[in-house]
């Protein structure tokens, strides 16, 4: 199913059904970005404002952003602070963003419904003050291999989400060749157990000075 329209079904239970994957994620956010400074971010895909309460902590404005108008309502339930700006926008066009207008640009469980990391790349280091930096978190690619993706079930059966698979040198190369560079990358894992695959990715990186 689109990634829109799938977004505007599940919204209703994206909170209360049980979601490794999510709630993995949050955590991973919280640790890669607790020791940097940001005041001005750009939330890529933030869903139900799952993320967002936390980051209207640091920042001194944050602009959050989701392709899905069900999952922004329920944001804007959750969040309601004068800090915050919704927005509604496909990542997949031009970004309606001021030149280098951010120092953080966040995604969260976003990429793997993209196909073109080259294009989204490139929007970032438009939008991002030099020195800034990019936090991704991501359904690890070993997990995808293995036939992870994101779904929901409903009474009427599961959904599946329109996905692709990004293995870590891609994104390592589109950050490169639009001159961000690697901070840091690690791994996150059910119960923090390295013997199964781990099930969040993370990257954090810095653009050119």
């Amino acid at each position: 199913m689109k990634t829109r329209e799938a977004y505007n079904i599940w919204a209703t239970q994206y909170d209360t059904n049980k979601n490794k994957t999510r709630d993995l994620e949050a955590r991973a956010l919280r640790q890669e970005l607790s020791p940097i400074p940001f005041v001005n971010c750009l939330e890529i895909g933030c869903g139900t404002g799952k993320n967002t309460v936390w980051l209207i902590q640091k920042a001194a404005q944050v602009t959050a952003v989701d392709l899905s108008e069900e999952m922004l309502a329920r944001a804007k339930e959750k969040v309601s602070v004068s800090n915050v700006t919704f927005m509604q926008a496909d990542i997949t066009a031009e970004w309606p963003f001021e030149t280098e207008s951010f120092d953080l640009v966040s995604f969260s469980l976003v990429l793997e419904h993209i196909a073109d990391l080259n294009f989204i790349f490139a929007q970032v280091a438009k939008v991002l003050k030099p020195g800034g930096h990019v936090y991704l978190g991501e359904l690890h690619p070993f997990k995808q291999y293995a036939g992870t993706k994101a779904r929901f079930d409903t009474e009427a059966g599961r959904t599946e989400l329109e996905c692709f698979t990004h293995h870590i040198s891609e994104f390592m190369q589109a950050a490169r060749n639009h001159q961000l560079r690697l901070l840091n990358l690690n791994e996150y894992f059910d119960e923090n157990d390295p013997t199964k695959l781990p099930r969040i990715l993370t990257l954090v990186l810095q653009k050119s000075v």
